[in-house]
């Protein structure tokens, strides 16, 4: 049985989930396969809106806003702070510019789809992936 204290293995899949998407979406379109290309990002963007709301369920709801020691010592501290500082600035501009790029996409408008889709791919990806490092230097190291 699994309750709210299994939120963080949850997310940590679902960031996971999404930097796998992304790179089957990215792979997609250089493959040409338009539809599976739309289908592996629409899918990535609903993973990570609900790896979002469940991100900020366990911290505001079950932790009562209160923030997760990091215990670790020495270079290891160093070094989760600065996944963690990065991780959190490019999180923060990842989610508008995931949605504005998807926008483009569907309105057809290829050209500046293309364009800014050249670095919200590799900072969305950068997000999924040091969200997972994240986890596992919390929880698990």
């Amino acid at each position: 049985m699994t309750g709210p204290e299994d939120l963080p293995s949850v997310n940590a899949a679902l960031n996971g989930t999404s930097a796998i998407l992304l790179l089957a979406g990215y792979a997609a379109i250089r493959q040409r396969k338009i539809v599976l290309h739309k289908t592996c990002m629409l899918t990535a963007l609903a993973v990570s809106t609900v790896f979002l709301a469940s991100y900020l369920y366990f911290h505001f709801v079950v932790r009562a806003g209160r923030p997760t020691p990091f215990t670790g010592e020495g270079a290891v501290r160093y070094l989760y702070f600065s996944v963690l500082g990065s991780h959190t600035l490019l999180a923060m501009v990842t989610a508008p510019l995931a949605i504005y790029t998807a926008y483009l996409g569907l309105r057809n408008r290829l050209e500046k789809h293309r364009r800014i889709a050249r670095w919200t791919l590799p900072i969305w990806i950068y997000v999924s992936i040091t969200g997972v490092v994240v986890y596992w230097m919390l929880y698990r190291l």
